[in-house]
């Protein structure tokens, strides 16, 4: 599945950039992801991520590790899943692509393969993708 949310922005990439390249930012404008605390000793920028949708009384949530690997401040980041163990794991990407010099355009997709999300859980998903646009509109605005 593929999760994209565009957004403008009225503030330069270099203002926005700092939302995107940590994911331990991401819970408080990105409802998708619930948790994501930074892997201490690790030998690449790494976190332990908890993505959550929630339908009425139910929720379902993932745990992920998601490593950085590509930060080319301030016009593209990438995290992408690599799991400590040898198991085989479903693909996970994070990218975010900030285009612009005066204003940004950010792009940021979420790709990820497996069955974890049934289909009202993927439209859960979808929506609050689009409920993110604003939190993260107001925290860049903020700063």
């Amino acid at each position: 599945m593929d999760l994209v949310i565009d957004l403008e922005l009225l503030r330069p990439p270099v203002d926005v950039v700092p939302f995107v390249n940590d994911l331990g930012r991401y819970p408080s404008w990105m409802g998708l992801v619930h948790a994501a605390t930074p892997e201490s000793g690790a030998n690449e920028p790494a976190w332990s991520v908890e993505l959550r949708a929630k339908v009425g009384p139910f929720a379902r949530s993932k745990r992920l590790r998601m490593v950085r690997t590509v930060e080319e401040s301030p016009t593209h980041v990438r995290f992408e899943r690599r799991e400590s163990d040898t198991s085989s794991h479903g693909i996970w990407v994070l990218d975010a692509r900030l285009d612009g010099t005066t204003t940004t355009h950010l792009t940021v997709r979420l790709q990820y393969e497996g069955r974890l999300w049934s289909s009202v859980i993927e439209r859960v998903l979808r929506d609050e993708a689009e409920r993110s646009k604003e939190r993260l509109l107001a925290l860049v605005s903020a700063s």
